[in-house]
């Protein structure tokens, strides 16, 4: 036959259940139990309080932590985060300084975690790092190198497809212009470079995919005739490798914040 095994809260009713009796004095059932007076006075006064469920294991953690952040900042942020809903911690953080002060506004990681502990962030799928491949561009000054590319068609509210083309500086992300066209030409996409360039200047490279009309991978070195309109301007044609639209990640990045803003739901025009 095993011998029998009793767990802790089973020894602490048995220790109540004998105190109760009145036979015994502490010491002893201290002795009995192998338990310190401390201990015993500490169950004794929980039995008294709470009954048997105060004698439950209870948990270590401080009722209240010195730091954790005020509850209504906690509402402001999620108030802000429902009103901007494509908004990260960073922006809403900077929001928090109109209502509040420098004090009290937490930082940009506690404003995450607050929204991700209320289900408001959506996890990015992790992206398994691979070998950068020509070309590779980290600018070091404005007007260096450029992306540009046509965004996905998309269907307006009138039933037409428009395609926007974006152009954007590689260096200080800044969008030059993000225009919408019937169709994706040459004869657009000239006019509409033409206007940047007069407004923002020239720049070295132009870095773009190799869909038309800005490349192809037919062609000699993938040039078009926008590539040999840039040549003689003075700028340098650089495409992505086919399929690898992550080597212009910069750019494909803010289409995805230019779709979100402005293209869901399309508008009628």
């Amino acid at each position: 036959m095993p011998w029998k095994t009793t767990t802790t809260m089973e020894q602490k009713i048995e220790f109540i259940c004998e105190w109760r009796t009145g036979k015994y004095t502490i010491t002893e059932l201290c002795k009995s139990f192998e338990i310190s007076r401390p201990t015993a006075y500490k169950l004794i006064h929980r039995f008294e309080n709470q009954g048997f469920e105060g004698l439950k294991e209870q948990s270590r953690a401080p009722g209240k932590h010195p730091n954790a952040t005020d509850q209504k900042i906690i509402d402001s942020i999620l108030k802000l985060k429902e009103k901007y809903k494509l908004w990260g911690a960073k922006k809403i953080r900077e929001l928090l300084f109109k209502k509040h002060t420098k004090g009290e506004v937490p930082s940009v990681v506690t404003v995450h975690n607050i929204l991700r502990k209320n289900g408001l962030v959506c996890p990015q799928k992790r992206i398994r790092r691979v070998k950068p491949t020509y070309p590779i561009f980290d600018p070091k000054s404005c007007n260096e190198v450029w992306s540009a590319d046509y965004k996905g068609k998309f269907l307006m509210g009138n039933k037409i497809y428009c395609h926007p083309l974006t152009i954007a500086d590689s260096k200080s992300r800044f969008l030059f212009t993000a225009k919408g066209h019937y169709k994706e030409t040459l004869k657009a996409a000239k006019a509409e470079f033409t206007k940047v360039f007069r407004t923002y200047g020239i720049p070295k490279q132009i870095h773009t995919d190799n869909g038309s009309p800005f490349g192809s991978v037919r062609a000699i070195q993938r040039f078009t005739q926008l590539s040999y309109w840039f040549i003689e301007l003075g700028i340098t044609p650089v495409f992505s490798d086919p399929a690898h639209p992550e080597q212009n990640g910069r750019h494909e990045r803010m289409h995805r914040d230019l779709k979100a803003a402005c293209a869901k739901p399309s508008a009628y025009i």
